[in-house]
């Protein structure tokens, strides 16, 4: 029985130690205390006279950090454009300044008339897109125009060059900007002319007097491409002469076998 009872002795000490190692194991963190607050911050939350010293220094601060009346003078100053170049914007703003400044231009035999130099060809995409505005500009009046195609006949561009000579408004020798107005005979300008003036209401004086057509009217002979193949060589531009038995060069049609419509052309 003394063994039993030291037997059971023991083991109830080792559960007794399980216990504590058990109850070490699971005791709990202490509670952090939470944190202090700053006196500082709590008066001010308390006292609004507090707050209200943080807001001017606030004020004060941001104040400072503006830019003083000297310094904006100084970028005024800075950003405002010089005389030179208002001038040169005005010029910009107002080409048509440049018809009566510049020396006049004239092309003999069309006083009573609007020729236009231009081209159909959509090789040059800006070029075809200006000559076919003016051509449009010049439509919406419903006014009679001499159409110069010089990709359809090149004596056009040649007619065009001597005229022109050396302002021509081309950027390199031998080439002329497209298109071109003459008005009453007199040299206007190109595309950017032509819009200004639309834009601005002075072309439409300009263009009074002129012969006007009707409204949707299209040549039944040519469909409004000023141009009809050659009656005398069929377009072929060659010609059987009998009393040699050769065949010439026809001299009534251009390189491309074509003459002038002479239903909506006068010339």
């Amino acid at each position: 029985m003394a063994e039993f009872g030291n037997g059971g002795d023991t083991a109830s000490s080792r559960f007794s130690l399980f216990n504590r190692s058990m109850t070490t194991l699971r005791k709990e963190k202490p509670p952090q205390k939470p944190p202090q607050l700053d006196r500082s911050q709590t008066k001010l939350a308390e006292s609004p006279r507090g707050g209200g010293s943080v807001v001017k220094r606030l004020c004060s601060f941001f104040e400072s950090a503006k830019p003083s009346s000297s310094e904006q003078q100084h970028r005024h100053h800075k950003l405002k454009p010089s005389k030179s170049l208002e001038a040169s914007e005005s010029s910009l703003d107002s080409p048509a300044k440049s018809i009566d400044s510049s020396p006049a231009i004239w092309l003999p035999g069309t006083e009573d008339r609007i020729v236009l130099y231009f081209t159909s060809l959509r090789g040059i995409r800006r070029t075809y897109e200006d000559c076919y505005a003016v051509r449009m500009i010049f439509r919406g009046f419903r006014v009679w125009v001499d159409e110069r195609d010089i990709s359809m006949d090149a004596n056009y561009k040649q007619e065009l060059m001597n005229v022109l000579g050396e302002n021509g408004n081309g950027k390199r020798k031998g080439h002329v900007a497209l298109p071109q107005v003459f008005i009453r005979g007199r040299h206007v300008g190109g595309a950017d002319v032509i819009k200004y003036m639309w834009e601005v209401g002075e072309l439409g004086k300009l263009l009074e007097g002129l012969p006007r057509t009707k409204g949707g009217f299209v040549c039944e002979s040519c469909g409004d491409v000023r141009f009809a193949p050659c009656g005398n060589c069929s377009g072929s531009r060659k010609v059987f002469d009998e009393d040699e038995g050769v065949l010439k060069r026809c001299l009534e049609c251009n390189e491309n076998g074509l003459i002038r419509c002479p239903n909506c052309c006068s010339t």
